[in-house]
């Protein structure tokens, strides 16, 4: 939806000096579009993955210091801006591409992808924390359950978290195609032919747990929401259910006005601060889900600030 998020972000970015982060920079597709479409902004670009880090900057060299790359993660827009020389407090637009990226699941050493048998990692940044394998080799039965029912919405967590326990006492696992062999052993037959692949959930909710990816969405969300002037706009890609409901909730609230229903005056304070710009959740259109498949569960919400709030000051 790269037309889309320009096309939503891009009135917010038109004056001398404009900011723009994109929380989620990747190979820097949406980034560059934007300094394309917008000759007065510069651009700061923030990734938790070095590798990708490396290579959108590469690919906005041409832009000189109308670009910076920041390796960090997305919910420390307010420490990455605070860093930036001169330091900035706000940012005009902000954008973020949830989930994992093509270059994530395309290098089959990083193990996102079940279709492919690689060592057990998933971290978007390989220098620190957990791998998938530590997961699943260190949780008891009641924290595989919990991460396989609440990030992947798997119906047979129990099941699934029990099995991974009685084959890891004879070998740890290492490896996806050992774990898919598994999945699709425990997995019945009759799910399979209906509810896809049967790693997808499980893969989903190692992928989840390993990066912390929601409780770091719901901050970063509440951070980039309060580094927005009046005027500035945010606009997030999600890629499942459980994304997509934290989006829609920070959206919401900020929205709704906080009075109580029977108050006959609104005060002033009282009044929303965000202005929704899109209706519900926006969806690929048919023709770039047909040339990238991987589109077709993106949901795109957006919004606007329009007042200043206390957790500005």
């Amino acid at each position: 939806m790269l037309e889309r998020c320009v096309e939503l972000l891009a009135p917010a970015l038109q004056h001398e000096g404009a900011v723009f982060v994109d929380g989620t920079l990747g190979m820097g597709g949406h980034t560059e579009a934007v300094l394309q479409a917008c000759p007065s902004a510069r651009a700061v670009g923030i990734d938790r993955d070095p590798e990708a880090l490396a290579l959108a900057t590469g690919r906005l060299a041409r832009f000189g210091d109308r670009f910076t790359g920041v390796h960090a993660v997305s919910d420390d827009v307010p420490e990455v801006l605070a860093g930036l020389e001169p330091p900035l407090r706000r940012a005009d637009a902000i954008l973020f591409d949830l989930g994992v990226s093509s270059l994530q699941l395309d290098e089959v050493e990083r193990g996102f992808a079940y279709r492919t048998d690689a060592p057990l990692d998933m971290r978007m940044d390989q220098s620190t924390g957990l791998t998938a394998a530590d997961v699943l080799n260190t949780y008891d039965v009641g924290e595989l359950v919990r991460i396989l029912k609440e990030y992947g919405e798997e119906r047979f967590a129990r099941p699934i978290a029990r099995a991974v326990v009685r084959q890891r006492e004879q070998e740890p696992f290492t490896t996806s195609g050992r774990l898919v062999a598994l999945l699709h052993d425990v997995v019945p037959a009759a799910s399979q032919r209906t509810g896809g692949h049967p790693a997808k959930r499980t893969f989903q909710a190692l992928r989840i747990e390993v990066n912390a990816e929601l409780s770091v969405w719901s901050q970063a969300l509440t951070q980039a929401l309060r580094a927005l002037p009046v005027g500035g706009r945010i606009v997030v890609l999600s890629y499942h259910s459980l994304e997509d409901r934290i989006t829609k909730r920070g959206l919401a609230a900020g929205a709704t006005s906080s009075a109580p229903p029977q108050m006959p005056v609104v005060l002033p304070e009282q009044q929303p601060w965000l202005r929704l710009l899109v209706r519900g959740a926006e969806q690929a259109t048919d023709a770039e889900t047909a040339a990238n498949p991987r589109s077709a569960s993106v949901r795109l919400r957006a919004a606007e600030r329009t007042r200043t709030t206390p957790d500005q000051t």
